[in-house]
């Protein structure tokens, strides 16, 4: 092979590496899906209070359940209905800035200072009850992102937050705002599936 033909073969093999390892620029596309996105977070950080009813399914490490459940969610308290399959009444659990208090159908109330010991003690999963609120909506915590993806529409479809891998199945447009009707999150001890049959207000 001659010097000339060398030399051209080196030029187009490094002008190659060159295209492969450059950061391809974001297109129009792509940043015009990302302004949706970021619009579509807007709308959902004007919601401050929901209430819903659906049903919550559960498998941990100790035990499964799957029952119905009733959430009123306001921005420093919730009060949560959990149901049994069949319709009854499982538990309370009413949150306060101070302090979550569970109820269960005895009556007996148990205490503590967040939702996650509690639950995990008295109903053996641990419920994510303040990341919850906002997954709950389709929307992100305040908490690092460490990797998320969503529709043409900017809703998420899937979302890694505070060790929780979150999937968003379905939206439902409701008071003109389109939420989550099944959302499916998996930790390292816990799958949970909330599914909402029906949001009841939002504010």
């Amino acid at each position: 092979m001659s010097l000339n033909r060398k030399l051209l073969l080196a030029v187009f093999v490094l002008a190659v590496s060159a295209c492969a390892t450059q950061p391809t620029a974001p297109t129009s596309k792509s940043l015009e899906n990302l302004a949706v996105h970021q619009a579509h977070l807007a709308t959902l950080a004007n919601i401050q209070a929901f209430s819903l009813k659906g049903r919550l399914g559960v498998v941990s490490q100790k035990q499964g359940f799957s029952g119905g459940i009733e959430w009123q969610h306001h921005t420093t308290t919730d009060n949560i209905d959990v149901f049994s399959p069949v319709g009854g009444k499982v538990a309370n659990i009413a949150k306060t800035p101070d302090q979550v208090v569970l109820t269960d159908q005895k009556s007996h109330q148990i205490k503590a200072n967040d939702a996650e010991t509690l639950t995990e003690t008295t109903l053996g999963f641990r419920l994510p009850l303040k990341g919850l609120s906002d997954w709950a909506v389709g929307r992100p915590t305040t908490s690092k992102i460490e990797a998320s993806n969503w529709d043409s529409q900017g809703r998420l479809t899937m979302l890694k937050q505070d060790g929780w891998d979150i999937r968003f199945d379905n939206y439902l447009e409701s008071s003109g705002t389109f939420l989550p009707t099944k959302i499916v999150l998996k930790s390292e001890k816990v799958n949970l599936k909330l599914l909402v049959e029906k949001w009841l207000s939002t504010q």
